[in-house]
């Protein structure tokens, strides 16, 4: 399948979707700089990262073996999933891309053949490259994984710790829960107070949450692991004061969603400092 070269595609493609203008030579707002690193910013690690079978390796050489959630199994086929041999409770991630989770709470209520069906679907797919020329995912090998199903016993649901991180800082944390049932979110920086930033496609949390005890690490493990990239998003959880790796995304909601109130997008644009181009090159394929 043939795309158009990315610099011409991007501005297109970020029109089309958002109704403003993209320069990719003088991209200001988050979503333009997005755009700008899909287009441009092109290391090889990046590939690895975003695979969640592969960023295991990464996470344990970084900050260490404990902060991964306990793997199941690795599957290079659907066909190869065999249910017998999971547990009652379980997860199955597609590594290449998002939204693809199979999370199965009682094995027994399971409907297999319509799973087989839907991961079958998965391992076919690689809209993340086709769609918005998300560079990172274009060459990741499609996998499936099984991992322990994280619950805490006196929760109803597991809350989903998502550190922006800025040219190897985190600023601020996007906490997202109730996914895919009446999905909820609130951000907060990292003094714990709320800030009033929100996106329109998720209802706004409006009580307050509390902060979890391992907090201040959760800051230390999402800035270890962000490590020297202008922009990434790493994702942790908190169970029972454990922290837990998640995901890390170079491209959130593939830059195609706009902040709110409308003055953050330049906000949050201008803290990532992008590398320069190499003169003569059109990508940059070395952190």
């Amino acid at each position: 399948m043939k795309f158009l070269p990315p610099e011409i595609y991007m501005p297109i493609y970020y029109e089309y979707y958002l109704g403003k203008k993209l320069d990719l030579k003088n991209p200001v707002e988050f979503n333009q700089k997005i755009q700008w690193l899909k287009t441009y910013y092109h290391p090889d690690i990046l590939t690895k990262l975003v695979d969640k079978y592969a960023v295991r390796e990464y996470v344990k050489e970084k900050v260490g073996e404990q902060y991964l959630n306990d793997l199941i199994a690795v599957y290079d086929k659907a066909s190869k999933v065999n249910f017998d041999e999971l547990p009652n409770k379980f997860v199955i991630k597609g590594v290449h891309g998002f939204h693809f989770n199979l999370i199965v709470k009682d094995k027994t209520k399971l409907n297999r053949n319509k799973a087989r069906f839907l991961m079958n679907k998965w391992m076919h797919k690689n809209q993340y490259y086709r769609g918005g020329l998300e560079w990172a995912y274009k060459n990741v090998p499609p996998r499936l994984i099984a991992e322990k199903y994280l619950e805490e016993m006196d929760k109803d649901v597991i809350l989903d710790y998502k550190f922006f991180c800025f040219n190897g800082e985190p600023k601020f944390v996007q906490i997202d829960f109730e996914r895919g049932v009446n999905d909820q979110r609130a951000f907060y920086d990292l003094d714990w107070k709320k800030l009033d930033l929100h996106k329109k496609s998720v209802k706004i949390y409006e009580g307050e949450l509390e902060k979890p005890n391992n907090f201040e690490e959760m800051i230390q493990v999402a800035r270890t692991l962000a490590d020297k990239f202008p922009f990434v998003r790493v994702d942790l959880y908190s169970i029972k004061n454990k922290t837990i790796f998640g995901e890390m995304t170079f491209y959130p909601a593939d830059g195609r969603s706009d902040f709110y109130p409308a003055h953050y997008n330049k906000i949050l644009g201008d803290m990532i400092k992008l590398p320069i181009l190499p003169k003569n090159k059109k990508e940059i394929k070395e952190v």
